[in-house]
Parts: C-alpha cells; sequence; structure tokens
C-alpha cells in the first residue's frame, strides 16, 4: 500500500492516538528540510507508554505494508524516533519533549491539522 506523505503522517498520529499519545502536532518538514516531508510529535505519560505506542504504530503501519526504514530509542524510551522515510515520528516522555522542544526549533514548519481520537 502506498500512501501520500501527508496522509501516512495522518494515519500515524491516528495510531499514536489509538495508545493514547499526547499533545500530537504533525509539522509539514517540506519548506525547512530535504531529509523528510513530515515529523509527527507527541509524547507518553511514561518510558513503557511510549515504548507501547511505538510498538503499536510499527505493528499497524506493517500491516498496512508501509515498513520502518530505522529506529531508534525504542530501548530507553525517552526519546523514540521511527522513521518511515518521507515521515518521521517523535515519541517523547515529557520532560524529555519540552527539553528539546523540536516544536521551537523547527517553528517555521506549517503545522496540520491532527482530527481529534474517534
Amino acid at each position: 500500500m502506498r500512501l501520500e506523505p501527508q496522509h501516512k503522517a495522518l494515519e500515524i498520529a491516528r495510531l499514536a492516538n489509538d495508545r493514547g499519545a499526547l499533545d500530537l502536532v504533525v509539522l509539514d518538514m517540506r519548506e525547512v528540510m530535504t531529509i523528510t516531508d513530515y515529523f509527527v510529535i507527541c509524547h507518553g505519560r511514561s518510558k513503557l507508554h511510549c515504548q507501547a505506542i511505538a510498538e503499536h504504530v510499527q505493528e499497524e503501519m506493517r500491516k498496512q505494508d508501509i515498513h520502518m526504514k530505522h529506529a531508534e530509542g525504542v530501548r530507553d524510551g525517552v526519546w523514540i524516533i521511527l522513521d518511515f522515510m518521507d515521515v518521521v515520528l517523535h515519541i517523547f516522555e515529557e520532560e524529555a519533549r519540552y527539553f528539546y522542544d523540536l516544536r521551537r526549533l523547527w517553528m517555521d514548519a506549517e503545522e496540520i491539522a491532527v482530527p481529534p481520537p474517534a
């Protein structure tokens, strides 16, 4: 299955929402960087929660025949990065999210509205 990058980003956000991800943000990175099209940023309540979000997204994307290029931080759970090529998911523990503050770092990126959970 081939999803357009924006649809893929919104699907990843929906899947993260399924596992209770907090403060989901989707950023259109096409005008500010060349290595990916979208960032999906969220945080969890704990390392275990962050890991559960990551596991769910990986599993459900695999079911849709969309595979990850690379993952980092899954074992540690403080800042997990799932790289789906044109979409990169960042899952943080809350404290790490506000320390690294990717939203501020990439303030020139347009924010895409994330539909509320069903």
